[in-house]
């Protein structure tokens, strides 16, 4: 019998990959393609999700097709994906009505203040856990039931899209609904990801009545939700379908509570950061939702099939990878390689700090409407100053989440487990080390939001009996600990906030 394995379809920001795993959770096939970035108005980012969801099908066939490998041979797919992006979709065809609008997409943000000055922030906390921001799917499904053009087909029968959503023809979700509606033809989504939308409560367990009301969203549009892990499955792909073969997708997590369980983190107090298109560091609190007072989301990390829901505080930072891709569209770099050698050429940034606020700021500060700066600069201030203040602006971000992440948790860090693209760069790794006077710890899969949710399909299917067989996977390929002392690292952090000061409340007029 040939050997079976677990497929993993990764939905990011920039692109989607494809990986399949072995029982001892090392890769043995991937590919990758990037998808289009689209940009109508200052602050606005969208995605094609019929391109997305081309994509996938190439990817998984590409996958298979360089590794060898037959569909026949997976026992189950999971999802994971870039959370908060939302789709609304023609029930019958299967057709979007609009782009997807992104995650980081700010064109919500009136809308956001209006709630703000309405005094109904602690209000929408106390049910979702979340910030009241532009950042999650309530207020972008709202604006694409007000804005999109009618589809121009014969079902529309020229009714607005809002009429056709109440009518009960529309059907919205984040990137995993619409890559499981289209691998299984069912609507679903998992509780990490419901989480994330501000509509659902995460305490009850259900979408919010309230909620759906506060943000015009028909409750015929939202998908059932089940666990991460779920032993009834999502649906199987079709025999007839792209993969000729019918295979159970069976798990799906948002990419950060994937990296999360790519990376063990079973237990209270189990942290890590994910530096990607931005940074998000979770940390494990249990069966409690427990509250923050310094600027976190309170979040659900997964749940498994019977098993109760696991929650964790979540600092999430808006740019950080994002930022080194930044240097590259103005020809500072030619690669992210080169960020490390320019950073080392230089003992320090000659006291530039650069706030990465190009969408707004996220925890601890929540300001929608700061935006990029950099200060400090003199007339000897070179690129490679610049360079290694965008590298320390990624460490001093996730510094500000620590500090919080320990405030509200009453638990210290002692070792914080990284991954992600950027965190290849050893300079960047032991930097962060530096400034946050933590060990860090690389493990050797560094994608972990794939392997999570290969994990959290396996278990559901017994191809992975037990959490602990995952955690005798996790293998340290690197460590790295703190270099600098304490006063050195504090002294250059409290100039940190004073960039951040200047960088508030700066778009007006968008």
């Amino acid at each position: 019998m040939a050997d079976t394995y677990v497929g993993a379809i990764d939905q990011g920001t920039t692109g989607t990959r494809f990986m399949v795993f072995d029982h001892s959770g090392q890769v043995v096939a991937n590919a990758y393609e990037k998808h289009e970035q689209i940009y109508p108005e200052p602050g606005w980012v969208e995605h094609d999700p019929m391109e997305i969801w081309e994509n996938t099908k190439d990817v998984v066939t590409t996958g298979l097709d360089e590794a060898d490998l037959d569909a026949e041979q997976l026992e189950a797919i999971g999802i994971t994906n870039q959370r908060e992006t939302t789709i609304v979709w023609d029930k019958e065809t299967g057709k979007p009505v609009h782009n997807a609008l992104v995650w980081q997409d700010r064109r919500t943000t009136d809308r956001v203040e209006e709630i703000q000055e309405a005094g109904k922030v602690e209000w929408i906390r106390e049910k979702t856990g979340l910030e009241c921001d532009a950042y999650f799917s309530a207020t972008k499904t709202e604006w694409i039931l007000d804005n999109a053009e009618p589809l121009k087909m014969e079902a529309s029968r020229g009714e607005d899209v809002r009429t056709r959503a109440e009518n009960g023809e529309l059907l919205m979700g984040t990137i995993d609904t619409w890559v499981i509606y289209n691998l299984t033809g069912n609507h679903i989504t998992d509780v990490s990801n419901a989480s994330r939308t501000m509509l659902y409560n995460i305490r009850d367990l259900e979408w919010d009545d309230e909620l759906l009301e506060e943000f015009n969203v028909p409750k015929s549009m939202v998908p059932e939700v089940r666990p991460s892990s779920d032993e009834n499955t999502y649906g199987s792909t079709d025999a007839d379908g792209f993969l000729g073969a019918e295979v159970p997708v069976a798990g799906a997590l948002g990419d950060q509570q994937a990296a999360m369980f790519g990376q063990t983190c079973f237990d209270e107090g189990d942290a890590k950061n994910t530096y990607g298109t931005g940074s998000f560091y979770l940390m494990n609190t249990g069966t409690d939702a427990v509250e923050s007072d310094h600027g976190l989301l309170t979040t659900i990390g997964f749940q498994m099939s019977g098993e109760p829901v696991q929650y964790a505080l979540e600092g999430a930072i808006f740019i950080t990878g994002a930022a080194i891709e930044w240097l590259e569209d103005v020809d500072l770099i030619n690669n992210a390689a080169q960020t490390a050698e320019l950073a080392r050429s230089v003992d320090s940034t000659d006291g530039v700090y650069m706030v990465p606020a190009f969408t707004g700021l996220g925890a601890p500060h929540w300001d929608g409407r700061a935006r990029g700066t950099i200060v400090g600069m003199t007339r000897g201030t070179r690129k490679e100053h610049i360079v290694r203040a965008t590298l320390e602006s990624i460490a001093y971000q996730t510094r500000d989440v620590a500090e919080a992440m320990e405030a509200d948790s009453g638990v210290e860090t002692t070792t914080l487990r990284v991954d992600g693209g950027a965190v290849k760069n050893n300079f960047l790794c032991q930097l962060q080390s530096d400034i946050i006077q933590t060990d860090i710890a690389r493990p050797e899969v560094d994608e972990t939001t794939a392997l999570g949710s290969a994990y959290a399909a396996g278990l559901a299917v017994g191809y992975w009996d037990t959490v602990d067989e995952l955690r005798d996977n996790w293998q340290i390929d690197r460590e790295f600990s703190p270099e600098k002392s304490a006063e050195e690292v504090d002294k250059l952090y409290s100039r940190w906030d004073d960039a951040v000061e200047k960088s508030l409340d700066w778009a007006q007029e968008e």
